[in-house]
C-alpha cells in the first residue's frame, strides 16, 4: 500500500525558484515510492491558471500513458506549458493554441503532416556534412581562445541555431536575432533577463512577422528549401502565412533552446565524470547522445488536462484538471531504468522521454538533435580533449526549462 510522500508542505514541483537552484530529484524518487500521482496545490493564478493545482505524474509508464491519450488529456484547453508567469492574461494564454504543441488532433494531426515534410529522414541526412562542418569551426573557434570561456555563448547555442538556420533557410547573418527573440521568449521567469511578459509577446510577435515575409517571399518565388515544400507545394495542403509563423516560433524554442541545453548539460555530465570523457575520447560510442538527453532533459515538463473523469495511478482525475508530465522524474524511474542515478554514455537499450512520451506530440526534430549532440561532441573531443571546468553552472529561472545561463569552462 502506497503512503503519503513525505514532503515539505506546499511543495510545487514548477516553482522556479527551487528549480532555479536544482532539479528536485529526491522529491521526484519520494513521489515514484509512494504516490506516483500526487495532487499538487497552488493558489489560483500563480501559474497563469484559475484553478487550485495540478496533478503530478512521476513514473514513466504513467507519463506515457497520458502522452498517447490525446483523446482523455488535452494539449489545447489549457496549453502543454505547465506554469506561466502569474502576470498573464488568460487570452494570451489561449492565443498559444495556435502552435502546434498545443493542439489536439485532428488540427494537430493536419498541420504536423505538413511540417513533417521538412523532417523526412533524407532532409536530415542533406543537412549533416554541412553541420560537421560548422561543428568542426566552431570548437576550432573556441580551442583557440585563451583562459576560460562561457561554453553557452561560444559553443552550445551556436550549432542548434546554425542548424535551424540551415534548415529554414535563415541567412546564417539573422541567426543572433532568432536566439535573442527566443531567449527572451521562453526568460519571462528569470530576472536577471529583466523581461516583462510585454517584451517576451513583443519578441514572439517580431519572430512571427520575420517567419511570414519568408513564407510570402517563397509563395511568389519558390526556391528548393523547406520552406517552399511547406508553404508553397502544390496541391498537397500548405501551412498558412500565420502558422507557418508559429511553426518557425516553436522551432526556434524547440530546436534551439532544448539542444543547447543539452549540449551545455552534457558538457557538464562529462567534466563532471572524467571516466565517461575519456570513454567518449577513446570510442565515442553511438549511444551518447540519448544518454545525454536522458540525464539532461531539456524540458522538464509538459502539461495536458483531463476531457473526461478518469483514472491515474490509482487516482481519480477529474474533468478539467491539469495533469504535469515530469519528464525530468520518468527518466529516472528505476523500474525502467539501472541505475538510473548514473551517467552512462553506453546505456542501451535507453527508452527515455527526453523527446516526449510517444504519442502525437512526439519531438519531430529527435534526429537533428541525436545528429547535433554527436557532431558537437566529435569536435570537442578532437579540438579540445583537455576541457576543464572553470565555474559552477548558473541555471535559469524557469519552471519547465532544466536550462543552464553560463558555464565557464577552459580549454586547457
Amino acid at each position: 500500500m502506497a503512503s503519503c510522500p513525505a514532503l515539505p508542505e506546499g511543495f510545487d514541483f514548477t516553482d522556479p525558484d527551487l528549480l532555479q537552484d536544482r532539479v528536485p530529484l529526491p522529491e521526484f524518487a519520494e513521489l515514484r515510492a509512494t504516490e506516483p500521482v500526487h495532487w499538487v496545490p497552488q493558489h489560483p493564478g500563480i501559474a497563469g491558471f484559475a484553478d487550485e493545482g495540478y496533478w503530478a505524474v512521476a513514473r514513466h509508464a504513467d507519463v506515457k500513458y497520458v502522452s498517447t491519450h490525446p483523446e482523455l488529456f488535452s494539449s489545447t484547453t489549457n496549453t502543454a506549458i505547465i506554469r506561466f508567469n502569474e502576470h498573464i492574461e488568460r487570452d494570451a494564454i489561449d492565443a498559444q493554441r495556435l502552435f502546434m504543441l498545443n493542439m489536439d488532433p485532428p488540427e494537430h494531426t493536419r498541420v504536423r503532416q505538413i511540417v513533417q515534410r521538412g523532417f523526412t529522414p533524407r532532409a536530415i541526412r542533406g543537412l549533416e556534412d554541412n553541420l560537421r562542418r560548422r561543428a568542426l569551426a566552431i570548437a576550432a573557434n573556441a580551442a583557440a581562445r585563451s583562459g576560460s570561456f562561457d561554453f553557452v555563448t561560444e559553443v552550445a547555442c551556436e550549432l542548434p541555431l546554425q542548424a535551424i538556420a540551415e534548415l529554414i533557410g535563415i541567412p546564417q547573418e539573422d541567426r543572433l536575432r532568432i536566439f535573442e527573440w527566443s531567449n527572451r521568449m521562453i526568460s519571462y521567469d528569470d530576472p536577471e533577463f529583466a523581461i516583462t511578459a510585454e517584451v517576451g509577446q513583443q519578441s514572439a510577435m517580431e519572430l512571427i512577422a520575420y517567419a511570414m515575409n519568408m513564407s510570402a517571399e517563397r509563395k511568389q518565388c519558390p526556391a528548393k528549401d523547406i520552406v517552399t515544400t511547406l508553404v508553397a507545394a502544390t496541391d498537397e495542403g500548405n501551412l498558412a502565412s500565420d502558422e507557418f509563423g508559429f511553426f518557425v516560433l516553436m522551432l526556434a524554442v524547440a530546436g534551439n533552446e532544448t539542444t543547447r541545453n543539452a549540449i551545455t548539460h552534457g558538457m557538464h555530465a562529462f567534466l563532471t565524470h572524467p571516466d565517461q570523457w575519456e570513454l567518449y575520447k577513446r570510442e565515442r560510442p553511438e549511444t551518447t547522445a540519448e544518454e545525454i538527453v536522458r540525464w539532461a532533459t531539456p524540458i522538464m515538463s509538459f502539461q495536458r488536462t483531463a476531457t473526461q473523469d478518469t483514472e491515474l495511478g490509482g487516482q481519480k482525475i477529474k474533468e478539467g484538471d491539469r495533469v504535469g508530465m515530469f519528464y525530468s522524474s520518468a527518466n529516472r524511474d528505476p523500474e525502467v531504468f539501472d541505475s538510473p542515478n548514473v551517467f552512462d554514455i553506453t546505456r542501451d537499450p535507453n527508452p527515455h522521454l527526453g523527446f516526449g512520451g510517444g504519442g502525437p506530440h512526439f519531438c519531430l526534430g529527435k534526429s537533428l538533435a541525436v545528429m547535433e549532440i554527436n557532431l558537437i561532441f566529435n569536435a570537442l573531443a578532437d579540438a579540445m580533449p583537455g576541457l576543464t571546468l572553470a565555474g559552477d553552472p548558473r541555471r535559469l529561472r524557469s519552471a519547465w526549462v532544466n536550462g543552464v545561463k553560463e558555464l565557464q569552462v577552459s580549454a586547457g
